[in-house]
């Protein structure tokens, strides 16, 4: 049967797992909403006999999304090698936190489940296009290889292949802490950064830790990762001393405890972390400022 009882509501009401789709794929928000919304134009582009031939209005559109982040993908590489200093995926907060109040913000639309922490983005930045929209759409979605290889224009069996490389590479990161631990030693580190305790920090942060920053050219900030625990103390401790004032808030990031910073009323930086055993192994520190237009209140 077609879609002739499908509703405006019914079509629109697609979004919210389009979006997720898209950020796992993208890993930004306006990349993801740009998809989100040309998969929607070709739907509505299409003759209204051929609207009424498609099966499942929710399948075609997630069909359409997912080669446009396919494309999107194949040209972020080049896009991302020009990009001033380390790219990090967008960092989500939780939209009962942080909710700007309009309900088509994608923000306020995402799943924050294990799929979108920064550790797994990040494990997905490191696979082929093709890998990662079999991965993400089998894997996390459920979605049946036959379904990813009209996407991929590829075989079924072509596109286990993808998927089952992709899962190679995701077995290499450990399990995430549980939140309760994390938020433990993500309160520390606050703790310990604010009153500058270079000694704590060290002691929190696991010997061979590194810390990554993406202030996108926008912002000061290190272009390349910090390496090593003791490093990162004396850094840490070197932005609280040149920017008085700074106030850490213990925060849900990409659905697990992380810190944001402000100053002025203003945000600056939302970090990510990966924690081991207690220890802190990696640190993401978002400063760009149009990556973190979610985290910003209206009014």
């Amino acid at each position: 049967m077609g879609t002739a009882g499908t509703s405006a509501d019914e079509i629109a009401g697609e979004r919210r797992q389009l979006i997720n789709v898209a950020y796992r794929l993208l890993g930004s928000l306006a990349e993801s909403e740009d998809a989100v919304q040309e998969a929607y134009a070709r739907w509505y582009a299409l003759p209204r006999s051929r609207q009424d031939e498609i099966v499942s209005p929710g399948a075609w559109l997630t069909t359409v999304t997912g080669r446009i982040c396919l494309d999107v993908l194949g040209s972020a590489r080049a896009r991302r090698e020009r990009y001033v200093g380390a790219w990090l995926p967008d960092p989500l907060p939780d939209h009962t936190e942080w909710n700007h109040g309009h309900d088509t913000d994608p923000a306020d639309q995402m799943v924050l489940d294990e799929s979108v922490t920064m550790a797994f983005l990040v494990v997905l930045e490191s696979m082929t296009p093709a890998e990662r929209v079999a991965f993400v759409l089998h894997d996390v979605f459920r979605y049946p290889f036959a379904e990813i290889a009209d996407i991929l224009g590829r075989t079924p069996a072509a596109c286990k292949q993808l998927a089952a490389s992709a899962r190679r590479r995701v077995r290499v990161a450990r399990a995430p802490v549980t939140a309760a631990g994390q938020a433990d030693t993500v309160r520390h580190v606050k703790e310990a950064w604010e009153t500058k305790d270079i000694a704590a920090l060290v002691d929190l942060l696991d010997p061979a830790a590194v810390m990554t920053a993406d202030g996108g050219g926008m912002v000061g900030t290190v272009l390349r990762p910090i390496e090593g625990g003791a490093r990162i103390a004396q850094y840490m401790v070197a932005i609280a001393d040149k920017a008085p004032g700074l106030e850490l808030l213990e925060r849900s990031v990409n659905g697990v405890p992380g810190l944001v910073a402000h100053r002025a009323g203003a945000v600056m930086t939302v970090a990510s972390f990966d924690v081991v055993d207690g220890r802190v192994t990696r640190i993401w520190a978002v400063r760009n400022p149009e990556k973190l237009r979610p985290w910003v209140r209206d009014g």
